[in-house]
Parts: C-alpha cells; sequence; structure tokens
C-alpha cells in the first residue's frame, strides 16, 4: 500500500482517520500533534524569553513514550534559547529493570545533549520496590505504592529544579483508559483534579502555587504509533513491561478499548475529547475553594498534602515497620 501522500510504501495504516502513512510523513504527522498541543494547551508563555528562560522537567523513564516525548520537544526546541529540558530518572529499586532503562535515558540524554539527573528510592527514602513488594505491609498491589513514591519525587525534585512545567509521556491510550476508569467508578472529584492538574490550556487552570504544573503532549498520539516512532526513529527506549506491574482493573479497561476501537474506530479519541471538555465544567463547578483550604504541609515532610501527614509518610512508616 501506498502512502496517502506521496509514492512511499506505506509503513502504518491509521484506521480511525484512514490514513496510510510512509515512515517519513508518519514521523511528521506524530510530531506535528505533539507540537499542535503544545501550543493548543499554552504550554510556552506570552512573555518567555531568553533572558529568563522556562525550565521544563521531563519525567523520563527509558520506556518508549518518554523517549519519544524527549526526542520531538528537544528537536522542537533546541534552537529556542526560551526553553531548557531537564530529563529526570527515578530508579525504584527494581533489579534487572530499572538499570537497562535507565542506560536507554544515559544513552538519549547523551546524544541530545540534555541535561539528566537520576533520583532513586534507595537514596530518598531507604527502600527498594523488590522489597516492597516483598513485604507488602499494607497488602496493595505494587502500582499502589510505586505510584504515591514516583508523584513524590517528581514533584518534589521539579519543585527543587525551579521548573516551570513538569511534563510527562502519556499517550492517547493511557488517558483514555484513565477518562473510562475515573467515569465507571463515579469518581468525579478525581475527574476534576485531573482537568486541573494537567488537561486543558495552562493559562485557563486554577492556580496552584503548591504544586509545579503538569503537562501531556503525546496524549493525542495512540501507544502502537509512539512504538513505531521509538522504532524507526532509533531511539534507545526499553520497552519491557515492570515485573511488578499488577494494575488489574487498567488491564481490564485497556482491553475493552482494544476491542473498542477496533470495532469503532475512533473510539480513543472520542473519549478523550468528550473527557476533557465534561472535565472543564465539573472543575469548574466542583473543585470548591474550602477544598483548597484543606491543604496543609505534612508534619513529617513538609509536602503539601489534606492529612496531618501525606500519604507517602504514611506509607513509608508502614514499611519501615516490617
Amino acid at each position: 500500500m501506498e502512502c496517502n501522500r506521496c509514492d512511499e510504501e506505506a509503513v502504518m495504516h491509521a484506521a480511525y482517520s484512514g490514513a496510510h502513512l510512509c515512515e517519513s510523513h508518519f514521523r511528521e504527522s506524530v510530531e506535528r500533534r505533539v507540537r499542535r498541543r503544545v501550543r493548543r494547551d499554552d504550554l510556552v508563555p506570552g512573555d518567555a524569553s531568553p533572558e529568563d528562560p522556562q525550565t521544563w522537567v521531563i519525567g523520563l523513564s527509558g520506556g518508549k513514550d518518554s523517549v519519544v516525548l524527549t526526542k520531538i520537544l528537544h528537536d522542537t526546541f533546541a534552537k529556542d534559547p526560551r526553553i531548557e529540558l531537564v530529563g529526570l530518572t527515578i530508579h525504584e529499586g527494581i533489579e534487572g529493570y530499572r538499570d537497562e532503562s535507565l542506560a536507554a535515558c544515559v544513552d538519549l540524554t547523551d546524544d541530545l545533549g540534555i541535561r539528566h539527573e537520576v533520583v532513586s528510592y534507595e537514596e530518598e527514602f531507604d527502600i527498594r520496590m523488590d522489597d516492597v513488594v516483598e513485604d507488602d505491609p499494607e497488602n496493595m498491589a505494587a502500582c499502589a505504592y510505586c505510584g504515591v513514591f514516583r508523584r513524590d519525587l517528581l514533584s518534589r525534585y521539579a519543585e527543587m529544579f525551579d521548573a516551570d512545567l513538569l511534563l510527562t509521556g502519556h499517550n492517547l491510550d493511557d488517558e483514555a483508559q484513565t477518562a473510562l476508569m475515573n467515569f465507571l467508578e463515579g469518581d468525579v472529584a478525581q475527574i476534576a483534579k485531573h482537568f486541573d492538574a494537567s488537561l486543558g490550556p495552562l493559562s485557563e487552570r486554577e492556580e496552584q502555587e503548591e504544586f509545579v504544573p503538569r503537562a501531556k503532549p503525546l496524549r493525542d498520539v495512540p501507544e502502537k504509533e509512539v512504538a513505531l516512532y521509538a522504532h524507526l526513529a532509533n531511539l534507545p527506549a526499553h520497552i519491557t513491561e515492570c515485573p511488578h506491574s499488577s494494575e488489574a482493573y487498567r488491564g481490564e479497561i485497556q482491553q475493552l478499548l482494544y476491542d473498542l476501537e477496533e470495532n469503532h474506530p475512533g473510539t480513543r479519541h472520542s473519549i478523550l475529547s468528550g473527557y476533557e471538555e465534561l472535565a472543564g465544567i465539573v472543575a469548574d463547578q466542583y473543585a470548591a475553594d474550602d477544598e483548597r483550604d484543606d491543604l496543609r504541609e505534612c508534619i513529617e515532610c513538609g509536602a503539601t498534602t489534606t492529612r496531618e501527614r501525606c500519604r507517602k509518610c504514611a506509607l513509608l512508616e508502614s514499611i519501615h515497620a516490617v
């Protein structure tokens, strides 16, 4: 099958759009969607200048999503003195898994000439996820522990680096799954928080001085297209699932979306588009001022929380008590 835009052989077919694209036009399509999202979400402020450049911290795991995001953002802003990119990699302490993905991060940032910082659970919390999973003091899935610790380190180090923006490599599939999960669980509060945290134009979000704003410029690109881009661009991505991954419910939602997309191309795009519009309305109505007034500093670490002690510190106490 030939590319719709030239005579070259197509390397992919997007059923949701009907497009057949060759390697060159496919890569151009992915890059265009990321750059369009950067513009739509107002990620580059109008007053940004070389004299006071923006610092964008990218959560760089070494997986296909964060590697592709880093590459595209670098190529977009390499000659723009208003933007400085910083790759932040978190080592959870998972033997044989994170070591390989860390090597991919080092290769990528060395090749692109991007500042790269590495932090670990062991240095920060005196724990390793391999040990946490084995002991499991809270009887939870590994992802439940890891999500809390990763969010804490990403936010804390983004603040330490005086970041203007924290970017993550969530793709279209990730976001459509989250949207559907929040809706099926009836979690209106989480829908509002999700919008405030990382969806919609940055200039229209609620002011939250306690947190570095987040963004997901890859969220218009399907997962398989991200993987294909990484392959065609010969990027050093570590495409292996975490050995402790156990998000059973998300897995069911993932399979459901696969089936829906197969039978009804464009379902993921429709879900995310409708969700963003709905979430914006919910955020305006639901994110009450009195909830913001409940924010306080954790008595242990000083992190912003709605509790006396933040979730991270509570989990660490339980883990270290074993």
